[in-house]
């Protein structure tokens, strides 16, 4: 799987002009085609949705009008109108069909500004999708389209498994010419109890040993620079580490995953509560090519 191409789940709201935002930069930044995909609802089995042929055409030509004003101000970027039983399996079969490496779509819908709040599309993505899915929070839109990818960070965690992960980290890094940080968040979120403290530096311990280890494992070529996170809890520790405009963090799917599936984990789940970037969620297995 190569990340050659881009495909943007698109609405026309502030959630789907996000998502083009930050579709567009990553096109621009990978140097990979962006298609930009508004998915409508198949009549099928759906009898909220009236069986009349001028109605379809009525639908279709307006879905046309929002991708042609959509795409308008990114030169290269493609509008395709397709239909599905739900926007998440349209998504699916629309980068099965394109050949992409990467599912962009928003989270914004009414959250704090620069923050996630997953929509039903998203959340069904982030549960099945074969590939790795890009959320973009509220104001992505806002970001200055020439920032590209300012950095990469991986979160890493503490067991073995994160190959996908950091070949998915290190490919992205090399391609945008980004710097990679590897990210630990062991030793947070403990339970509070009189050896808490002992426990919590335990954890960072240990946190700094495999993210030594992660870093030695990198082609040398791709230097990382490696921070263990520390707070209260996985939010805390989010909220105190340090981001950039234009910065991208990448998580691995949770164990529960199916192979070559994304399962957003609890941690994952609740570091993208307080992630003020956009977050990709690989699948375990994803194979992510340069």
């Amino acid at each position: 799987m190569s990340i050659d191409r881009v495909v943007v789940g698109y609405t026309a709201t502030e959630a789907g002009r996000d998502a083009l935002a930050l579709g567009a930069r990553f096109g621009a930044a990978l140097d990979a085609s962006v298609h930009v995909v508004v998915v409508l609802p198949s009549a099928e089995n759906n009898v909220s949705i009236p069986v009349d042929a001028g109605y379809e055409r009525l639908v279709q030509e307006t879905a046309r009008g929002w991708l042609r004003e959509a795409v308008a101000p990114h030169p290269g970027a493609r509008g395709h109108v397709r239909v599905a039983h739900s926007a998440a399996e349209g998504l699916v079969a629309a980068a099965e069909e394109f050949d992409a490496g990467l599912i962009v779509v928003g989270t914004g819908g009414g959250g704090p500004r620069g923050r996630h709040r997953l929509g039903t599309t998203a959340e069904e993505l982030v549960h099945s999708a074969p590939i790795p899915v890009a959320l973009a929070p509220e104001g992505a839109r806002g970001i200055d389209p020439g920032v590209g990818v300012a950095r990469v960070t991986a979160a890493i965690g503490t067991r073995p498994g994160a190959e996908a992960l950091l070949d998915a980290a290190a490919t992205i890094s090399r391609r945008t010419h980004a710097p990679l940080r590897l990210l630990s968040l062991a030793g947070v979120d403990l339970p509070d109890r009189i050896d808490a403290g002992l426990t919590r530096l335990t954890g960072q311990t240990h946190a700094t040993s495999v993210l030594d280890a992660v870093r030695a494992s990198l082609p040398t070529e791709i230097p990382a620079e490696a921070v263990v996170g520390t707070g209260n809890d996985v939010e805390d520790a989010v909220a105190h580490i340090d981001w950039r405009d234009g910065e991208v963090a990448l998580v691995g799917s949770s164990r529960l995953a199916q192979p070559r599936r994304l399962f957003l984990g609890s941690t994952a789940g609740r570091m993208l509560r307080a992630l003020p970037v956009p977050m990709i969620v690989v699948p375990r297995t994803s194979e992510v090519s340069s």
